[in-house]
């Protein structure tokens, strides 16, 4: 079965792209995305800039050294501006600003959630996720893990399953070893694309894909699904928390603030106008539920087919 992709953008949003087709129109958007993420962290606690320099002046040289394979290809969708780095995640810097970001994107998902909105985000993923699944897994996979934030969260709900992130950004990868050894946790790191994995055929009970496909183009996406229905085994999951496209927030948006948004996500377009479904179902897996988990996010389940 094959899916067929859809990527064009409604008239507002053919307009916002007109917008950021000027180059220093689109600079200005992302100077100004990031100055609005990095002044609401400091407002509500989280100490942006203090935390990226505590963390840059460590010698990071031999946490890189145990995870980056130097022999890894960058697919071309990924070496491009990300989240107003010029180098996107291959940067330092983005790796030591993940989580004062995280943070302060997700202060503002319910009122008065503040510094609390993403350990509620990401629990209110669990949730969905434990009442779906009856057996806890064994073995997980947390493709696009990041700085390992997503990971540790998943080792705190199954902390008797051998847990594995995988990231293509070396340097966060870096961040989430030396996370690791904070938290005394036991996870394994690999550096490699999500749709080339390198794992063996099924070999996981659950694939869990958090925050991640909305800076995917949507054949990578595609990709990527048909490499977590190889990885699992008969009767895995597939777990997916992401932005919902149906949100009434996201339809309700000021052009201004979507702007903003889509200055720093260049795939946004391509996501929302994906068939997550169909597409889904067409990478060899049943007809998924999709429960609206926050009043801007969707948390997608779905079992290997057959």
């Amino acid at each position: 079965m094959t899916t067929a992709l859809k990527t064009t953008p409604d008239f507002a949003s053919q307009m916002v792209n007109g917008i950021l087709a000027i180059k220093p129109l689109a600079n200005l958007a992302k100077h100004q995305a990031r100055q609005m993420m990095i002044k609401r962290a400091e407002k509500i606690g989280v100490f942006w800039t203090k935390e990226a320099e505590k963390l840059q002046a460590r010698d990071w040289t031999n946490d890189l050294a145990q995870v980056q394979n130097p022999q890894l290809t960058y697919p071309d969708y990924y070496v491009i501006s990300f989240h107003a780095y010029e180098t996107g995640n291959l940067s330092w810097q983005a790796a030591f600003e993940v989580e004062s970001a995280a943070h302060a994107v997700h202060a503002k998902i319910w009122q008065d959630a503040e510094v609390q909105g993403d350990a509620k985000l990401r629990q209110s993923y669990h949730n969905i996720l434990t009442s779906s699944i009856s057996e806890p897994p064994k073995d997980i996979l947390d493709l696009g893990c990041s700085v390992g934030m997503s990971t540790f969260a998943l080792q705190e709900i199954y902390p008797d399953a051998n847990i594995t992130g995988l990231d293509l950004s070396p340097y966060f990868l870096a961040v989430a070893n030396y996370r690791c050894q904070q938290h005394q946790a036991k996870i394994n790191w690999v550096h490699a694309a999500a749709e080339s994995t390198g794992m063996p055929d099924a070999s996981f009970d659950l694939v869990s894909i958090f925050l991640m496909c909305h800076e995917l183009p949507q054949l990578a996406t595609r990709k990527i699904f048909a490499e977590a229905r190889r990885v699992l085994r008969p009767g895995g999951h597939l777990a997916i928390m992401d932005m919902n496209p149906k949100s009434e927030v996201y339809k309700k948006m000021p052009k201004y603030i979507f702007t903003l948004l889509k200055s720093t996500e260049p795939y946004l377009d391509e996501y929302f106008t994906l068939d997550i479904e169909q597409t889904l179902v067409g990478a060899g897996f049943q007809t998924p539920t999709i429960t609206s988990n926050s009043p801007r996010h969707r948390t997608i389940i779905t079992q290997v087919s057959g």
